[in-house]
């Protein structure tokens, strides 16, 4: 019975993408953070890990999903070479964020009352849950829209 033979080069070349795209979609994940931050009243990560506002953690979990999808689908429609496809999952990650951070800025216009308003509200609001999904699908159709 043969196993085949096992190529330590592949495998550390492997690992090295590996971590690699992490940082990348770690990165983005970062940066998303950093704009929804700007985007809410107050001090977002206080907001949600300190004060524990209920739709501050909704909306996060909304965007955080949202740009999950989108960084996964990056990477895996990106280019078979490394530093290419390190730079398309990057690129695509960032115009992901601008977009979902466009989308918020929308909704935020178009819904009744404010969404900077329903970040602050101590009590769980069904507006938070509503933004965050419509959040999610935006991000699929993010991911479907990369080429």
């Amino acid at each position: 019975m043969t196993f085949g033979s096992l190529d330590a080069g592949d495998l550390g070349e492997g690992i090295a993408a590996t971590l690699l795209y992490f940082l990348v979609g770690v990165g983005v994940l970062a940066l998303g953070f950093l704009v929804l931050d700007l985007l809410t009243p107050g001090n977002l990560r206080r907001q949600v890990y300190v004060d524990h506002r209920p739709n501050a953690a909704v909306l996060l979990a909304g965007n955080h999903l949202s740009l999950t999808v989108i960084v996964v689908t990056a990477i895996l429609t990106s280019s078979d070479s490394l530093a290419q496809g390190l730079v398309d999952s990057a690129v695509y990650g960032l115009v992901g964020v601008a977009l979902q951070a466009l989308a918020l800025r929308v909704l935020d216009a178009v819904v009744p009352g404010h969404l900077r308003a329903i970040v602050d509200e101590p009590t769980l609001s069904p507006a938070a849950w509503a933004v965050a999904t419509s959040l999610l699908a935006i991000g699929a159709v993010n991911a479907a829209a990369l080429s």
